[in-house]
């Protein structure tokens, strides 16, 4: 293998890892604040999609966590108990049960983004903003060479105003 064809191995295996490693330092580092509402990252994850599609059923939040349906089912019960959420039958079909966001659930979503925020300034720490600006341009330009569908930057555009409007 010529040394641009190692090189180019490289550069995808150190993606690779980066990929990879840096949602679970994220999350590692979002769990390990102190934060008052005592929540994990995967409850945190769950409330975030419940505010964003309040009433969504919880086949379509495990798919938008990854995770199994059995594995949503135990999270929202424990989160249920907590009282941050709350299921309630389909209108039109029973078996169906919806989750929405309590009371309890938007009052901290401030504090939760704060939190949020908090972290994400910590991982772009030493990055100006023309590089930040780029790191975003090449995260989208790859989630869109890897979506099957839509394209991706003005979903994620649209989410990050979201986010930042709420």
């Amino acid at each position: 293998m010529n040394s641009t064809g190692s090189q180019n191995t490289q550069q995808i295996e150190r993606l690779t890892f980066l990929l990879h490693n840096i949602p679970r330092l994220m999350r590692k580092r979002f769990e390990g604040r102190d934060n008052e509402h005592g929540l994990s990252a995967a409850q945190w994850r769950l409330l975030a999609w419940t505010m964003k599609e309040d009433g969504a059923t919880q086949a379509r939040l495990a798919e938008l966590l990854e995770i199994e349906p059995i594995s949503v089912s135990r999270l929202i019960d424990r989160m249920e108990e907590g009282g941050w959420v709350e299921r309630r039958q389909g209108l039109e079909d029973r078996r169906i049960r919806m989750v929405f966001a309590t009371p309890k659930a938007r009052e901290a979503h401030k504090g939760i983004k704060k939190l949020v925020q908090q972290v994400f300034e910590e991982a772009l720490t030493g990055l100006d903003e023309e590089a930040r600006a780029a790191l975003v341009s090449a995260l989208e330009t790859i989630a869109e060479n890897l979506s099957d569908s839509e394209p991706i930057c003005g979903s994620v555009q649209k989410a990050a105003e979201e986010v930042v409007s709420k």
